[in-house]
């Protein structure tokens, strides 16, 4: 190794009489030296943990799970990797010594049967005890030795693995400050593909089934479900290659192609415009100056009252729909009724698994510090959003 190949060249420089490239005695301490400067490198060079992971990994057989991922950062992670690398080498080198030197010896042990002095035992200073009968039991032994030294080895140095490679509270933390993250976006994710695709889907459901009810008795109404069932998708579609937009940056970095801007309240004009096309009468009422909100603020917003159609669209069918949207002393209010179903209709089935759209909406007023509330009373269902107006500094709550 190149720490005692160093420390072989530095002695002789450094004490009269050191040999360690003939004398046991002085590879002994030449070894000795190597691994305080084997300690130093692992401390100065942080890129070696990620180096001696790789090698527990394939050799140990440890967990991935159990072990740090990246170079070691902290003080901390790097003493602990310096340990672990002087750990490692002493026993690597006491296992290539031994592996070096006893089969030979063994053989030699195991050949005394057949001469009486092989290969000239007796001037090579060997003790009498092992020339005689007992020699191939001590060759044996010897074989053994050096397997389980190697084995012992192997089991320590995997045992250690995890304490002295594995992630410190530094590295948990930023694990899960990362993990936080990507869940933060998938769910940041799936609540723009839920509100734009599902309040797609859902009006374009309700102005199919008018359309195929009517198409005899009134062509031109169903011509015009038609016309709006076009206008919603491509409306849809826009808002999809927003999402995908949104993704695509978050693969791609600043490279990636900027995203179209998702929709604000200064669409809440169109938005109702098509869900009346649904066939849903749809009341707008708003109150203060929205154009004025913070664009985090007024995207969510958007999206909160684009969800609460979708669910009246969904679980109460065609029924008037009032919305008001109010700004007053530092808050955004949205509140959206309905009546739980059309009068003579039963109420729309449960989907399986149940919808996330409320689920979805309190995320987005809790990220801005806000409060969603959502209850049916006395027959008619009551959703409700508060929104607080300085969330600008909130802007990456959501695209």
């Amino acid at each position: 190794m190149p720490f005692f190949l160093l420390a072989s060249a530095a002695l002789p420089l450094l004490v009269d009489g050191a040999d360690p490239l003939r004398r046991p005695l002085w590879q002994l301490a030449a070894f000795g030296c190597a691994l305080p400067l084997a300690a130093l490198a692992a401390l100065a060079f942080p890129l070696l943990r990620p180096l001696e992971v790789a090698a527990v990994r394939s050799l140990c057989g440890v967990p991935a799970e159990r072990l740090a991922d990246g170079p070691a950062v902290s003080r901390d992670a790097r003493w602990r990797t310096a340990l672990w690398f002087v750990a490692h080498l002493l026993a690597g080198g006491i296992v290539s010594g031994m592996t070096l030197a006893a089969p030979p010896a063994a053989v030699l042990l195991l050949l005394t049967p057949l001469t009486a002095d092989p290969l000239g035992m007796s001037s090579l200073g060997w003790p009498r005890a092992v020339q005689g009968p007992a020699a191939p039991l001590t060759g044996l032994a010897l074989l053994a030795l050096v397997l389980g030294t190697a084995w012992g080895a192997g089991t320590l140095l995997a045992r250690w693995a995890p304490a002295l490679l594995g992630p410190s509270p530094a590295d948990r933390l930023a694990a899960a400050e990362r993990r936080a993250a990507e869940l933060a976006a998938r769910n940041r994710l799936a609540r723009e593909l839920h509100d734009a695709v599902g309040h797609a889907l859902s009006a374009v459901t309700l102005q199919a089934g008018a359309a195929r009810r009517v198409l005899d008795t009134d062509p031109e109404f169903a011509r015009q479900a038609l016309a709006a069932i076009e206008d919603t998708t491509r409306a849809a579609v826009a808002e999809l290659d927003t999402v995908l937009g949104l993704l695509r940056e978050e693969r791609d970095g600043e490279d990636g192609a900027p995203a179209a801007p998702a929709p604000t309240l200064d669409g809440l004009d169109t938005l109702v415009d098509r869900t009346r096309a649904a066939g849903v009468p749809v009341t707008l009422e708003t109150a203060g100056h929205l154009a004025g909100l913070a664009p985090v603020v007024s995207r969510e917003a958007y999206r909160i009252v684009q969800e609460g159609l979708s669910n009246a669209l969904r679980h109460a069918g065609p029924v008037p729909v009032r919305v008001r949207i109010r700004v007053n002393e530092g808050e955004l209010a949205v509140t959206i009724e309905n009546p739980m179903a059309a009068a003579g209709e039963a109420p729309a089935p449960a989907r399986p698994g149940g919808g996330r759209g409320l689920r979805g909406i309190a995320e987005r007023a809790r990220l801005l510090g806000g409060l969603a509330s959502a209850a049916a009373e006395q027959g008619v269902w009551r959703l409700t959003a508060r929104l607080p107006v300085a969330a600008a500094g909130t802007g990456t709550a959501s695209p």
